[in-house]
């Protein structure tokens, strides 16, 4: 018996009212047969409780600036949505985390407001891309849903609550996880309401005020009600544990974050900044103008666009993202992060094809988006159009390296044509060999203008012969700078447990110079040898030689150079004739 005298139903009173209910919903087509058994109260002293679940807590130490970096290596432009949006989701999770650290102070604070964003700007200029960035830094649950899907509760269409159920099927159901997230709602501008409507505005207006409670801290039942598998879910629960234990999530820490084109909106501010000319002397506000314009948005702006002043106020933060240039189209085209390269990358290495861009060909790919006004994703559709009749035919040939050239992308069929012909075989392998050093030198620089902030990133000191290494490593594989430098630590990290290994195993102590961790690397890169198998040769190399000197000597530190690999016997040499 319950403390509010509510009887708890048996197994055989549940069985009956899902299956009314399912008869209702679905007729004789869905039916609940299977047995329900009520598991023991006491548990055996024998048989153990299940271990609770283990949940995963935030770990946050990021500073703002080290999330900027960490974007300016994959976005171009936006430096003022960088800096706001680095800045305050970067001050939200540190405040988590200070108030886990001391409770009582934070308790004493009374309606904190969370860093709710706004972010404002035209399609394509990177809004969703940078959030998702955000998000896989942080390492938090990350939800994207559209705000035109969503109606308000109670009518048909979806729940808003359902986002807070997302974050926890992406936390792998750790609610604790999930209580950290991020969502991220598109296409705010369309739910802002119409001033003209008469009656409920259930789509808009509504939407709005059913966002309020999880913007600000609000407990979402887990269990969607009049869902039969919810309910389903709940009887598995508590046939398992005997418990009717009720699942929330409190949005108290989840970050939303919203976004939209605001189309229109520029007018509201010039009105209210400025008198607007009429007539022949009007003003046309070019694209630039209406960025500077949108800088100085203010909540009552937004309440004229068609918010309700208590949503607006749960927007405290506004970013304002500039439209991008056919400059900075070309830019994101040349950056080794950017997804669109190494994505026309994998689809051409499905076929087993290697494929090259010269700088010129994106020179062109980056005028054709521009001229689309949708800004980065008219590159998908430039690459697309330019690219089809070659990701056709070629599959269906010989050919294994491709070059995008200017001919290519601009007489697509008579390129196709040259390429098919064997006789230009060698003349088409000079041309990639080309782009393939282009490329590798274009990596070299940027890595050498990134030198300090990667290096501290990945712990690895970037000395020329490495740079090379991780250049030549990026031209043979599909990966982001990020993972290429990754990888190389790997085998950095690999090498110097080689010295831990032969210290134990010969009882001397070995230190690999720099030169000698790189000559390591470039063997492990460029002719695939496995590291054990150089560990074999190491210990052929060198274990008695130096054991000899150690014997005779009493020396037992020997520092092993580039030089020392390529010929250990003259090594040896050297040293038994310096020490003996």
């Amino acid at each position: 018996m319950k403390e509010n005298n509510e009887k708890i139903p048996s197994p055989k009173e549940l069985e009956k009212e899902i299956g009314e209910f399912l008869t209702k919903k679905f007729g004789d087509n869905v039916k609940v047969v299977s047995p329900i058994v009520i598991p023991q109260t006491v548990v055996s002293e024998k048989e153990a409780p299940p271990s609770p679940k283990k949940e995963k807590k935030l770990s946050f130490d990021l500073k703002p600036e080290d999330l900027i970096s960490y974007l300016d290596q994959y976005i171009v432009k936006q430096a003022n949505a960088k800096a706001i949006l680095s800045t305050k989701i970067c001050t939200h999770f540190n405040r988590i985390k200070h108030a886990e650290a001391s409770p009582d102070k934070i308790d004493e604070i009374v309606g904190s407001i969370k860093n709710n964003v706004l972010m404002i700007g035209p399609t394509g200029v990177g809004k969703t891309y940078m959030i998702k960035l955000i998000a896989k830094k942080i390492g938090v649950p990350f939800v994207k849903g559209d705000a035109t899907k969503f109606s308000e509760t109670g009518y048909v269409g979806g729940d808003v609550e359902d986002l807070v159920r997302d974050l926890v099927r992406e936390a792998d159901d750790d609610i604790e996880l999930a209580q950290y997230g991020i969502i991220y709602i598109d296409e705010l501008d369309k739910i802002a309401s119409s001033r003209n409507l008469i009656g409920a505005d259930v789509s808009r207006t509504g939407v709005q005020r059913t966002l309020l409670k999880p913007m600000e801290e609000t407990d979402v039942d887990l269990k969607i009600p009049h869902d039969p598998i919810s309910m389903l879910q709940e009887i598995e629960r508590f046939r398992k544990t005997g418990k009717r234990d009720k699942q929330t999530v409190n949005t108290k820490n989840i970050l939303f974050i919203m976004s939209g084109a605001f189309t229109g909106l520029e007018q509201i501010i010039n009105k209210r900044i400025s008198k607007q000319e009429i007539g022949f002397g009007a003003h046309i506000i070019s694209s630039q103008e209406r960025i500077n314009i949108l800088q100085q948005v203010f909540p009552e702006d937004l309440i004229t666009f068609g918010f309700e002043s208590e949503f607006v106020g749960r927007l405290p933060v506004k970013a304002v993202f500039e439209i991008l240039t056919e400059d900075d189209l070309y830019e994101i085209l040349k950056n080794p992060n950017n997804p669109i390269i190494l994505g026309k990358k994998l689809d051409f290495a499905a076929y087993g094809i290697d494929i090259k861009f010269d700088r010129k060909a994106l020179r062109i790919l980056a005028k054709r988006a521009f001229k689309e006004t949708t800004g980065a994703r008219g590159l998908v559709s430039a690459f697309e159009t330019a690219l089809l009749i070659f990701e056709k035919k070629l599959p269906s040939t010989n050919i294994k390296k491709f070059s995008v050239t200017v001919s290519v992308v601009e007489n697509p069929e008579k390129t196709l044509e040259t390429i098919l012909s064997s006789s230009n075989e060698n003349e088409l392998d000079e041309i990639f060999d080309k782009l393939f050093c282009d490329e590798k030198e274009f990596i070299e620089k940027y890595i050498e203008l990134n030198k300090k902030n990667l290096s501290e990133k990945y712990n690895l000191t970037l000395t020329p012969a490495r740079t090379a290494i991780v250049a030549a490593f990026y031209c043979k594989h599909i990966m982001d700078i990020g993972k290429v430098l990754q990888k190389i630590k790997s085998y950095y990290d690999e090498i110097k447990k080689i010295e831990l290994y032969f210290f134990k195993n010969n009882d001397i102590n070995i230190v690999m110079e720099e030169d000698a961790v790189d000559f390591i690397i470039e063997q492990v890169v460029n002719s695939g040898i496995k590291l054990e198998d150089f560990y074999k040769q190491l210990i052929v190399d060198f274990e008695l030689g130096l054991k000899l000197i150690r014997e005779k000597t009493g020396k037992n530190y020997f520092k092993i150079t580039k030089q020392a690999l390529m010929g250990p016997e003259s090594f040896i040499s050297d040293l038994i004739k310096d020490e003996l």
